[in-house]
């Protein structure tokens, strides 16, 4: 619906003693077979919008090899402070922007090169943090598109499915070819996971803009609760 996925099955693999890396690694290849379930079933609905989806798509690619090395550069409390400070600020500006992600009645022009250059840097963007951290990329992709291009915000999240399908997809080939894929997980959590996904992509085509804007509310809301549950711990 509104991304953040990853908040709950990173932990669950975490829960059952799963070794971070190999976790990780699992998690991205469950969630890579998810959310392509839930571009097809945005595209077939034309709820997609193919051209800046496929150029955020290739900055998702670029910017998560990236975020992975400089994951290695910066601590992750720094980075977790920053999150937690940035947060509650997303929070506020959706409660104020009530209008945030509906659809105008006409729709502004925007030229086909900014659009392609947005595209590029939404991808970049949230695919490097993907790599850096990865927890509510979906969402935060969402929000670029949403502010950034003027959609609303089913065609958003679409979009923004394929791009993070990208960034899944660079971050799986790393840490399959490191070794730290438990396949023997992936088949029945892929399944599931492609499940949970059609499903998640029918309620909010179905429910509209309103349901994802509260599914928006819950999913930073949660981001923000573990931040600080790392921190402390």
């Amino acid at each position: 619906m509104a991304g953040g996925g990853g908040l709950i099955t990173l932990p669950a693999y975490l829960l059952v003693n799963v070794p971070v890396h190999v976790a990780a690694g699992t998690n991205k290849v469950v969630n890579g077979t998810g959310s392509f379930t839930a571009a097809v079933k945005y595209f077939r609905s034309g709820k997609l919008y193919l051209r800046v989806a496929l150029w955020a798509a290739a900055g998702a690619l670029v910017g998560s090899s990236i975020g992975a090395r400089i994951a290695l550069l910066i601590p992750d409390r720094v980075l977790r402070l920053l999150m937690m400070a940035a947060l509650p600020l997303v929070a506020v500006f959706l409660a104020v922007r009530k209008d945030f992600g509906k659809t105008a009645e006409e729709e502004p022009q925007i030229p086909p090169g900014r659009e392609r250059l947005m595209g590029i840097l939404i991808g970049l963007a949230m695919g490097c943090y993907d790599g850096l951290v990865g927890p509510g990329t979906g969402t935060f992709m969402i929000m670029g598109f949403t502010a950034l291009l003027n959609m609303d915000l089913i065609t958003a999240s679409g979009c923004a499915k394929v791009g993070n399908l990208a960034s899944n997809f660079a971050a799986a080939v790393v840490f399959a070819l490191s070794g730290n894929i438990w396949w023997a997980v992936v088949i029945p959590a892929a399944l599931s996971n492609m499940l949970g996904n059609y499903c998640g992509a029918q309620y909010a085509i179905k429910g509209g803009s309103g349901k994802v804007r509260h599914m928006i509310f819950v999913v930073l809301g949660m981001l923000f609760i573990k931040m600080i549950w790392d921190t402390i711990m």
